[in-house]
């Protein structure tokens, strides 16, 4: 049972909880709308995560490609009648970066955690370098319509662009792992590196594929958040992201080692981030409980991990 939900049982168990305990709002169409606005651009950069965790990598850096990419987004948007500019710079900029980690993993052959962890750090001073170390603002965002707007579906039900973006990346990605030769190049990288490159497969541009696939759901990731807060900042924006996203994809039941995992987990996985986060809000937990709660779950979710390859190898 557990292999066949997953974490869905969770993802509801946590929703009655805090619906109870918050006074009955969190099973609001008002809320439930914020609770997707938050968990939007999680799945998204859960979705690359998903694909680099399965080839058996990391990424660490997508919290500053995330910022950078704003960065680019609002530098772009500010040139008077190409503000539209600013999605295919963010993007770009994502992709740019995810490439370079790409290249030093599949040529340098460099551990993933090793490079990711640079570009973490350098990506965010570069990104802070872009806006002279300053938040850049445009009230007239010409693409402002993405983070704040809704598409009605019913009589007093919406759902947020947000959201729709994220879901349409998890079923473009779903596609691409499950149902081309590609996705099934990815689960064997991930499987056995060795094995797949004596059967031929280029392992080299499997790893330049899923990282630049990383690096530019973050640059979209950057889009989302710059459409959102009409402004973007170096230093803060995209801080902790990368470890959101991480929770997300072992959540959902990509494991660690690779060649194991499904997107559509990766999706619960961001919802049950967003629950916790929403819910934990609303019946008046502390932010700083909140971190206390993200870390926990995050261990728990390695744990849970270690538990699922046990089992595997017992079966």
């Amino acid at each position: 049972m557990m292999q066949a939900l997953g974490m869905l049982p969770v993802l509801f168990i946590l929703a009655i909880a805090f619906h109870y305990l918050g006074d009955e709002r969190f099973l609001t169409a008002q809320n439930l709308s914020i609770v997707a606005q938050q968990a939007a651009i999680n799945t998204v950069l859960g979705a690359g995560m998903t694909f680099v965790i399965l080839t058996g990598g990391i990424d660490l850096s997508v919290g500053s490609i995330l910022a950078a990419s704003a960065m680019s987004a609002l530098i772009f948007s500010l040139v008077p009648g190409w503000g539209m500019l600013g999605i295919p710079a963010a993007l770009l900029t994502g992709l740019g970066f995810g490439l370079i980690n790409g290249s030093l993993i599949a040529f340098g052959k460099l551990p993933p955690f090793i490079v990711t962890l640079g570009s973490l750090t350098a990506v965010r001073g570069l990104a802070r370098l872009m806006g002279n170390d300053a938040t850049v603002f445009n009230p007239d965002l010409p693409f402002a319509f993405i983070g704040n707007a809704a598409i009605k579906i019913a009589p007093g039900v919406q759902i947020p662009v947000l959201a729709v973006i994220a879901i349409v990346v998890i079923v473009v990605s779903w596609y691409v792992l499950r149902r081309t030769v590609l996705g099934i190049w990815i689960y064997a990288v991930g499987g056995n590196p060795a094995a797949a490159r004596l059967s031929g497969i280029k392992v080299w541009r499997i790893l330049l594929f899923v990282y630049s696939v990383s690096g530019m759901l973050a640059g979209l990731g950057g889009v989302m958040s710059a459409a959102r807060l009409f402004a973007a900042n170096g230093l803060q924006l995209g801080q902790s992201y990368e470890l959101d996203a991480i929770a997300a994809v072992i959540l959902g039941g990509t494991s660690f080692v690779g060649g194991i995992g499904s997107i559509w987990g990766t999706l619960i996985g961001a919802l049950i981030i967003a629950v916790l986060s929403n819910g934990l809000t609303l019946v008046g937990v502390s932010d700083i409980w909140q971190f206390i709660v993200k870390g926990l779950v995050i261990i728990g979710a390695v744990a849970l991990d270690r538990v699922r390859l046990q089992s595997s190898a017992r079966t």
